[in-house]
């Protein structure tokens, strides 16, 4: 179950966290995964990951906004492969602050990575799905775009914009033979929060790290390979009849505070 096998998958933002097990695992499925990261070599430590495991995988520097560059990778990969069978829109920024303190820059940045990347890619990509009549698509959302979260007003607004182009897509393009879902993950330990923690409450980092972790009824954080996991089910053939769904993954956040 959950093979992979023949499939040339894409995945952004694969250069670490989230995207790099995502990637890591869809290799060992058996898929030949493009990494995609704004730092080639961030995803080519990705790549050698995969490789050391027998994998399959190579590494392109991408700026998923820069619609003409994507556009000309997604054809590149294409044409060298035959075909696009899987996109995983990963690639996105995190930003802290509230309707008062997030200025104009900070919006146009997260606008232009989180929503704009998001249907950049994706429209490159449907542009080869199409064709074949044949597709998955799917959106890294977050518990964000589902309810209030404290100091994360800018961050929010994307992710809301990403669930609904989810669900567009979803709803335009199941005639097509196209899937497109998304991931609603609560908070996910990654090298970017052991990074917020040490420049945030530097000689703190346990402590926050505790509290942070129990701010998840759960009682911890989320791994990377939970979410992706979850993704390779989602990507999967056993999942076929599964479209236009947000799949929250968030150890109660939502329904269980």
């Amino acid at each position: 179950m959950f093979s992979l096998a023949n499939k040339t998958v894409i995945v952004t933002g694969a250069g670490s966290g989230i995207g790099q097990s995502i990637a890591v695992l869809f290799a060992k499925q058996g898929a030949h995964v493009e990494v995609f990261d704004l730092k080639h070599e961030s995803a080519q430590e990705t790549v050698e990951i995969i490789k050391t495991n027998g994998g399959s995988a190579n590494a392109t520097a991408c700026d998923v906004a820069d619609y003409t560059a994507v556009k000309a990778l997604f054809d590149s990969v294409a044409r060298i492969h035959g075909k696009i069978d899987i996109l995983v829109n990963n690639a996105g920024i995190a930003h802290i602050g509230n309707a008062l303190t997030t200025t104009e820059e900070d919006m146009d940045r997260l606008h232009r990575v989180n929503i704009k990347g998001v249907h950049a890619c994706a429209q490159a990509a449907l542009a080869h799905m199409t064709v074949r009549k044949n597709g998955v698509i799917l959106n890294m959302c977050s518990i964000a775009a589902q309810m209030g979260l404290a100091d994360r007003f800018a961050y929010s607004m994307t992710k809301g914009a990403v669930l609904m182009m989810t669900y567009s897509i979803a709803k335009d393009f199941i005639k097509e033979g196209i899937r497109c879902n998304c991931i609603a993950p609560a908070r996910v330990h990654t090298p970017f929060v052991d990074g917020y923690l040490a420049r945030t409450y530097p000689g703190k980092e346990a402590e926050m790290f505790q509290k942070l972790s129990e701010a998840q009824p759960i009682g911890r954080m989320a791994k990377p390979e939970e979410i992706a996991a979850t993704a390779l089910y989602l990507c999967s053939d056993e999942a076929g009849f599964v479209t236009g769904t947000n799949y929250t993954i968030d150890g109660g956040a939502v329904n269980l505070r």
